[in-house]
């Protein structure tokens, strides 16, 4: 007894006798005995190689049917990116494929998952649909970037995107910020040569000229900043209050300097640095203010005495001049008189000499004004 199998063009057909494979069957009808056992899969040609409850190594071992097959062999090590007709379809992980190569053309690239970084010639665009296999890391502009494959360092990395594969290699990109940064010191207690504590606050800018010592550094912020305290401390502490005050602009100068010193241990160079604010306990500030407004009554009253010696001696210049100038001391008189008669509303004169005699008895010693 026979049943007839009609096989598409887009299919192929293979042959099972009792469950034993004997052979592919090309497009067309064929004729296959019931009787003896024969049975036929039909398999479509657009869809992978695969029989159910049948190893794939079992079929591999036919020539005729290996001719039509594209075979991929995938390591523990290795991803497959798997492309029909140079459109990508699926990624392979570990494991043997078989693709039907009658009606579609495949190709394969092979990505060695010890070396994660994604190379070149994978094409970014495919890179979401890969879901969990891939990892993006980021260095931001003003920054770079250190490679690491499992705490190892690889190499440097400017600013961009970088595409690793997850595998058992991990890929960690440890980054290190190259911009202008700030180290704000506030309200740090330190003590003088003359045992006065004050609070300090002390600014400085730096940048980050070597990243990967930085990066070497445990704690690098924190450093930086026991650093600058401690230079702070030394030089507070060789100064009494007085001298700290008058020369607090030599604090920036001499910490900068001390500060570079140390530069090439951190990997950076301080740029700036100054002092916001010196903070004296209250008793001391009113000492302070106390002394101050002594010293400026003093300059006061001393500015007082000056001004008023010098208006007693001007005054005195005037007076001998009137006395050798009788015509001085007249003009002198009448720009008196001229000053009484802005504060009088009225004068009277009386008696027989003329106008010019009654004014000069007016301003005489013994003249009167009503």
């Amino acid at each position: 007894m026979f049943k007839k199998i009609i096989i598409q063009a887009d299919e192929r057909g293979l042959l099972f006798n009792k469950g034993r494979y004997m052979k592919p069957l090309a497009p067309g009808i064929h004729w296959v005995s019931k009787l003896r056992g024969d049975t036929v899969t039909v398999m479509n040609v657009m869809k992978p190689f695969i029989v159910p409850g049948k190893e794939l190594n079992l079929f591999l071992q036919d020539e005729e049917l290996l001719r039509e097959l594209e075979v991929v062999d995938v390591q523990d090590y290795e991803y497959v990116l798997h492309y029909e007709d140079d459109k990508f379809a699926q990624l392979l992980t570990a494991g043997k494929y078989a693709f039907w190569n009658a009606l579609r053309r495949h190709r394969f690239i092979r990505a060695d998952i010890r070396v994660p970084e994604i190379g070149s010639e994978v094409d970014l665009s495919i890179l979401p649909k890969l879901g969990g296999c891939v990892q993006m890391q980021e260095v931001a502009s003003g920054e770079r970037g250190m490679l690491h494959y499992n705490n190892v360092m690889q190499k440097e990395l400017p600013p961009g995107k970088y595409y690793f594969w997850r595998g058992p290699v991990q890929a960690v990109i440890k980054t290190v910020d190259l911009r202008q940064q700030q180290l704000d010191l506030t309200g740090q207690e330190m003590m003088t040569e003359d045992k006065i504590t004050l609070r300090l606050n002390f600014v400085c800018q730096y940048r980050v000229v070597e990243p990967l010592r930085a990066l070497e550094i445990k704690s690098f912020e924190e450093q930086i900043y026991i650093q600058l305290q401690l230079v702070l401390r030394e030089y507070v502490g060789t100064l009494k209050l007085d001298e700290l005050l008058r020369t607090k602009q030599e604090i920036a100068a001499y910490a900068l300097s001390r500060l570079n010193e140390k530069s090439a241990e951190f990997g950076i160079k301080f740029l700036s640095a100054g002092v916001k604010d010196i903070i004296l306990p209250g008793e001391i500030r009113d000492i302070l203010n106390t002394v101050l407004l002594a010293e400026k009554k003093a300059q006061a009253n001393l500015i007082t005495r000056r001004e008023e010696t010098a208006s007693t001696r001007s005054l005195l210049n005037t007076a001998k001049l009137m006395d050798e100038n009788q015509t001085l001391f007249r003009l002198k008189e009448l720009e008196f008189l001229e000053k009484i008669c802005e504060k009088i509303g009225t004068i009277s004169l009386s008696g027989g000499s003329n106008l010019l005699e009654r004014l000069n008895a007016l301003i005489g010693p013994k003249g009167d004004a009503s």
